[in-house]
């Protein structure tokens, strides 16, 4: 390897050296995005550190005694892939021309003055002392283990023996810290999300959650390229007057926001979601991600204000569900349907009427409920507890009488949630179904088929109600929940114990008097009020030709594309 022509750092891949027989992946750990953005760190210029925050950077450096290196780096998929062309080292060039690496303190272990290399590499950069040397060496035996030894410096490192070379190429790639020492100022959208210092400020995206509060919108979207935007009525709008954001501009606004915790989950796995509040303002529920143009967050509101019962119009036969002993109470509905606004209401009412002992589970807790009536304990998943089913396990032994659970995720929480439900607890969950069937199709599917059986019986006892409901824009601005609702009557009831789900329509239809309604029957219902237009209504609807037929005997017109 002493005729290598180049050094490749890419992230997931072992140190690539490049020579006129091809690519070879020396021995050592993979190189990891932290160890690639310390190393550049050493050598990056301000121009090419600008450059990088758009996506690509090139630029030479100098190695002290040994001549000129073009670096290169780009992102892909938001990580630091970086090269280091070592065809030019020969070339001359006056030492103030370019940059020098910064040299390090000798370590107090470092290797005695006597064994030094007279024009030794600058190891910090990962490229091997093999690719600089002049005089070839014969290859080493690469099984052999790595004993530990002192990370090189510029002041220290010498030429390692024929014996130990290959297994010396990736040391110091091995041994970068796993941070950047220098604050991790390199501009880029996915690694080094460290602030500048005194840059730990939220005031700007505090601004910006301001005016989303003000223009009434329910979510704010930040990401590189495209000026902030909100979903205003349904439809994303960008802000009055915001110009386009880079990835530097974007990381500057976001990251301060993010707790420590969250920190380390968004660089470990590129997501993570947190709470963040303004007072007097609101809460955002908030959750940050990477995209190909780099990192990106998005924020829905969540009013200080907990809208009640009365606020929303909930009936009193939904408002009865509050008073049940025990049983499974589900909302459900798309994303951003409301589900959150509703599950809220229903706990306030509970707060205010009974003398109960509540807790909740969330990830992350969006409405903040105050002690009324009721004692309130309120947990977040990844704060407070590791996981919904942990965490509702433990709810077990609080002596909790209403237990709401943010999610039913998976197959446990499910199954956990129903043994709370049948054991005296009155159990709220969500999921994301658009019906209420689909809701008892989805919980049963959940389990394998041997158990499925069993699964209906439990369920047709302590399933007590299925609200599922979706936002429609309103006439003049605003939007507007329909609700299909489905209560756990004895005729429901034998419906899923005997798996004839798809009969259960029927009986709520002839059950309005119950107060169950059928998703149709609420749109037509808006549409009749005046406060939904009838294509709104139709493109909600998934029983399209029902909708259509009931505008047809109500003699409301609708487009025939709706």
């Amino acid at each position: 390897m002493v005729d290598a022509q180049e050094v490749r750092l890419i992230p997931g891949r072992r140190t690539v050296v490049v020579t006129s027989q091809g690519e070879n992946e020396v021995r050592g750990d993979p190189q990891t995005p932290d160890r690639i953005n310390a190393l550049l760190e050493e050598v990056l210029t301000a121009e090419a550190r600008r450059s990088l925050a758009t996506g690509w950077a090139e630029w030479d450096f100098l190695l002290p005694d040994k001549g000129r290196v073009r670096a290169t780096a780009e992102l892909k998929m938001g990580l630091v892939h970086a090269a280091f062309d070592l065809t030019r080292l020969d070339e001359p060039a006056p030492f103030d021309e370019l940059p020098l690496p910064q040299a390090a303190p000798t370590p107090p272990n470092a290797v005695p003055p006597n064994r030094a290399a007279p024009h030794a590499a600058a190891p910090h950069l990962g490229i091997p002392p093999a690719a600089l040397d002049p005089d070839p060496l014969p290859s080493p035996d690469l099984a052999q283990p790595d004993p530990p030894r002192a990370r090189p410096t510029v002041a220290s490192a010498r030429m390692p023996e024929p014996s130990e070379l290959a297994v010396r190429i990736d040391e110091q790639a091995q041994s970068t810290p796993a941070r950047p020492s220098h604050g991790g100022a390199i501009a880029m959208p996915a690694r080094g999300f460290d602030a500048a210092p005194g840059a730990e400020s939220t005031e700007k995206i505090d601004s910006l959650l301001r005016q989303m509060v003000a223009m009434k919108a329910s979510d704010l979207h930040v990401c590189a390229t495209a000026p902030p935007m909100v979903r205003l009525d349904g439809d994303m709008v960008a802000l009055p007057g915001a110009p386009p954001l880079g990835p530097d501009d974007v990381r500057a606004l976001l990251w301060p926001m993010v707790p420590p915790r969250n920190r380390q989950e968004f660089e470990e796995t590129h997501d993570t979601d947190f709470a963040h509040e303004i007072p007097g303002v609101a809460r955002f529920r908030a959750n940050l991600f990477v995209d190909l143009r780099g990192m990106g967050g998005v924020f829905r509101v969540i009013p200080s204000k907990i809208l009640t019962a009365q606020d929303l119009g909930l009936s009193p036969q939904i408002l009865s569900l509050c008073n049940l002993s025990k049983g499974l109470v589900v909302v459900t509905g798309p994303t951003g349907s409301g589900k959150s606004t509703t599950l809220a209401a229903l706990i306030d009412y509970i707060n205010q009427t009974r003398a109960a002992h509540i807790i909740t589970i969330e990830d992350p807790v969006e409405f903040v409920h105050p002690n009324k009536k009721s004692l309130i304990n309120q947990r977040q998943v990844g704060e407070h507890t590791h996981s919904f089913k942990k965490a509702l396990r433990a709810a077990l032994r609080e002596d909790p009488d209403i237990v709401l659970l943010g999610e039913m995720r998976d197959l446990e929480t499910i199954s956990i949630a129903m043994e709370t439900a049948e054991t005296g607890h009155l159990v709220f969950g969500t999921l994301h179904t658009s019906s209420a069937p689909s809701t008892i199709d989805r919980i049963i599917d959940q389990f394998p088929s041997e158990e499925q059986n069993q699964v209906r019986t439990m369920l047709s006892g302590s399933l007590k109600g299925v609200i599922a409901q979706m936002l429609c824009k309103k006439r003049g601005g605003g939007r507007v929940a329909a609700l299909e609702v489905m209560f756990g009557v004895p005729a429901i009831a034998n419906l899923i114990r005997e798996g004839k789900i798809f009969q259960i329509p029927s009986v709520m239809q002839t059950s309005r008097n119950m107060g169950m309604r059928l998703m149709n029957d609420s749109l037509l219902e808006l549409v009749k009020s005046g406060q939904v237009e009838p294509d709104e209504a139709l493109s909600k609807s998934t029983d399209k030709s029902t909708l259509q037929t009931l505008f047809r005997q109500n003699n409301i017109s609708f487009s025939a594309t709706a």
